[in-house]
């Protein structure tokens, strides 16, 4: 959310702005009219009550001299009235204008390419090469369901579509991920690991950006009755889109300390996402899943050293996939392709054979002071009188189902086995390769 005084400071670089993320700058349309008559609104008010209190002193002399007061009283009761009058226009000029605000993504930084899609997005960086075979690639899909680790049709019979279910050694993969990547981060990278809840209400959705534009993207919860827009509340449910959400309302309402640096979490949870405008798109497999497990970077700091700390977290990031082989690009991205609440982002892009394409697997973000200004997180800067907001930054240190199908798919071999990165086997109790198992029979 943006900082009324900044955008009418600034309304034509915000215009600007908005059109090359290719928002519509009528979104803007009504600012300066709501902002003339909220400010017109209260100083009308603020002359009528010092007018008010003018009489009401005047109403206390005339009373003790025994004078007739009827005609101040009168008019008293009158200013009483208009100043209510003003200060209700005022409050829905407010929240109208807070509406606004909250609809206008955030802006891109300076450094941000101009563009309107993905294909605009910028490769700054490649790590390994993609790895090719003496044998037909198969997708990840083929694979696990070959291995008996995978199972769709099941999953699908037991939830729906964009479900599956894993088996032994592949299950075991999955937790191994998880593990791999909380050890990585916690003990080499100095993040403190959280486990958040699941569940979060309208507040904690606002606060981080999902509310109300993307409520149809959400699985909505039904125990505290529909989602009604505009409406948040602090005792409704939602399944959560990513950990992302929890941890930063962490310190919602609050003023944190900052002076002895960053404030850095990572949190492992399931994610819960409808894929709402996504039919026919990545249908196979387990790109785009309803439910799906990820691991969690979310940092708060100064303003002065988000971006330092947003190339730290992108490093993090990155060193996940090198530890475990996996060839990846880093991507900046594009105006047009940014999420709605970034300021800048950086997507690493995992190569996967399989499909001969390289695919998302983190997405890492600077938020600037977006999401604080909504959740109202602050800071208060050594030597200064009055809190700040934070920045907030966030990045999937990885997406464990993604990066569980990039192992299928780049250390796949002939005979249909899959080999376990060194990185993972001492996770996996020495296990070298992943060969076909046997359903519902001990391994």
């Amino acid at each position: 959310m943006h900082d009324l005084a900044f955008v009418r400071a600034n309304f034509p670089l915000v215009e600007e702005k908005l059109r090359l993320r290719g928002a519509d700058p009528s979104l803007l349309n009504g600012f300066y009219s709501l902002d003339i008559e909220r400010r017109s609104a209260i100083t009308e008010a603020e002359t009528l009550k010092s007018q008010r209190n003018a009489l009401s002193a005047e109403f206390g002399r005339l009373k003790r001299e025994g004078g007739d007061v009827a005609l101040i009283g009168a008019q008293t009761s009158a200013l009483k009235e208009k100043t209510e009058q003003l200060e209700a226009l005022a409050a829905d000029a407010d929240l109208k204008l807070r509406e606004l605000l909250a609809s206008i993504p955030n802006l891109p930084h300076d450094d941000v390419p101009a563009g309107t899609s993905e294909h605009d997005n910028v490769c700054q960086k490649t790590w390994g090469e993609p790895t090719a075979f003496d044998f037909p690639a198969k997708p990840h899909w083929e694979i696990g369901e070959q291995l008996g680790i995978l199972d769709f049709e099941r999953a699908a019979k037991i939830s729906g579509a964009r479900f599956v279910l894993q088996f032994g050694s592949g299950a075991k993969l999955e937790r191994t991920l998880a593990n791999f990547m909380l050890d990585l981060h916690t003990r080499e990278h100095g993040y403190v690991e959280v486990l958040p809840p699941s569940l979060v209400n309208s507040r904690s959705l606002f606060g981080t950006g999902q509310l109300p534009k993307f409520a149809e993207d959400l699985f909505h919860c039904d125990d505290k009755g529909p989602y009604i827009p505009g409406q948040l509340q602090e005792n409704d449910h939602w399944m959560i889109p990513t950990a992302e959400v929890p941890v930063t309302n962490i310190f919602r309402d609050e003023t944190i300390d900052l002076s002895a640096g960053p404030i850095s979490f990572a949190a492992y949870t399931s994610c819960y996402r409808s894929e709402a405008g996504s039919h026919g798109k990545d249908t196979r497999g387990m790109i785009r899943q309803h439910q799906f497990q990820k691991v969690e970077l979310v940092k708060f700091t100064r303003p002065e050293d988000s971006y330092e700390q947003h190339e730290l977290l992108t490093r993090h990031a990155e060193t996940v996939l090198e530890r475990l082989g996996l060839p990846y690009r880093r991507m900046l991205l594009c105006t047009g392709d940014m999420g709605f609440a970034s300021a800048k982002t950086y997507d690493l892009e995992v190569w996967v054979p399989g499909q001969q394409t390289y695919r998302e697997i983190s997405s890492c973000s600077n938020f600037e002071s977006f999401q604080a200004r909504r959740a109202n997180i602050r800071y208060k800067p050594e030597g200064a009188k009055k809190a700040e907001f934070v920045h907030t930054l966030n990045g999937s240190g990885l997406a464990v189902g993604r990066t569980y199908l990039a192992i299928l798919e780049n250390y796949q071999q002939a005979d249909g086995s899959v080999r376990i990165p060194e990185a993972l086997q001492p996770y996996m109790n020495g296990a070298t390769v992943i060969t076909r198992q046997s359903l519902g029979r001990a391994l």
